[in-house]
């Protein structure tokens, strides 16, 4: 692919999804393309940039996995250790038999604080829980942790939410640290991820996207009363386009955990609902085509906040579409993949 080719073929789709974010591609370790585009504060109309910070919700529930492989690889805990043996906080409607490897794979049972499969709007949880109040990962307790179990444990792939919540907590109680600056020290600073965090939406830092959210008669408004005001370990972290990629590289070169974990993260564990060829590790979704891993992929949304990212081993390339708006990622990644997967004919 040459350069701007990216741009050419889904300028299209920008305009017509009125995108606004940034995109990075990469194959074989050499950069195809970067840039962005809309606003990343609608106010003042300031400009994003390719090193503009996003909100990738969901996505950074890998840097969670992460977290977890690396104590389980220096033999704090095992994929095995139940939930109730590793955690100070009483569930005394959980089941006994949950494990971390259960917590990973979204298959758990245990109900969510913010269900999917049965919720549509994010913003009536704060209602009764201000979201302003949510500032650690234990502010999220009250929201799951005395209801009864959703499912039997190892039922079926349910994604689920509180279960990272949980993994963070564990994270906290396993290294002593909190668990955002758990993961700035032994995941964000070993993959050169500098300007990545977990940052307070009431105070963000500088070149830092405003979430947006569109309505239909074409007012606007932020997200700032739409999420917790800290992400937690299911959610919330603000990367770069060119983060996220480092991420991929790091992790695909065993600079964050060796060669034996990495392939048990990237393991493809269990089937989702959603496509026969659609599988889940730790934290990646993993498709196959005919028994071949043809992708690893992250994905994210919020409101204000549209995240994919993706690794592709047949040809190394990468992938990154971040957007501080509710939709728009998703048509501008797939266009993106179809010319990465172009590439292989």
């Amino acid at each position: 692919m040459k350069m701007n080719m990216v741009e050419e073929k889904v300028k299209e789709l920008i305009e017509e999804n009125d995108f606004s974010g940034a995109i990075f591609v990469q194959m074989n370790e050499s950069l195809i393309e970067q840039f962005s585009h809309g606003f990343a504060n609608r106010t003042d109309q300031v400009l994003n940039q390719v090193n503009t910070r996003f909100g990738i919700a969901s996505g950074c529930k890998l840097f969670t996995a992460i977290a977890i492989c690396q104590l389980v690889e220096q033999e704090k805990i095992t994929f095995d250790t139940k939930l109730k043996d590793c955690l100070h906080f009483v569930f005394p409607a959980f089941d006994s038999s949950i494990t971390i490897h259960h917590l990973l794979t979204h298959t758990a049972g245990i109900p969510d604080y913010f269900d999917e499969e049965l919720m549509d709007d994010f913003e009536e949880l704060w209602i009764t829980h201000p979201m302003y109040l949510i500032r650690n990962l234990s502010d999220f307790l009250p929201l799951f942790q005395n209801k009864p179990m959703r499912l039997q444990v190892g039922e079926r792939f349910h994604y689920n939410n509180a279960g990272y919540i949980i993994l963070g907590l564990i994270v906290e109680t396993v290294s002593g640290m909190k668990f955002s600056e758990y993961v700035t020290a032994y995941i964000f600073k070993k993959a050169n991820m500098h300007a990545s965090g977990y940052f307070e939406l009431d105070a963000l830092p500088s070149n830092t996207a405003t979430g947006y959210i569109d309505f239909p008669d074409g007012k606007w408004k932020s997200n700032i009363y739409s999420l917790p005001v800290k992400g937690g370990a299911d959610g919330g972290a603000f990367v770069t386009v060119e983060d996220m990629s480092k991420l991929w590289d790091s992790l695909m070169n065993f600079q964050l955990l060796s060669e034996t974990y990495t392939k048990k993260l990237l393991t493809p564990y269990i089937h989702t609902d959603d496509d026969f060829n659609r599988f889940y590790g730790y934290g990646i979704w993993i498709d196959q085509i005919h028994y071949e891993i043809s992708k690893y992929h992250v994905m994210g949304y919020d409101p204000g906040a549209s995240f994919h990212a993706a690794y592709y081993p047949i040809n190394k390339a990468i992938s990154v579409v971040c957007s501080n708006k509710s939709t728009g990622a998703f048509p501008i990644f797939n266009a993106v993949e179809q010319m990465i997967n172009d590439q292989k004919e």
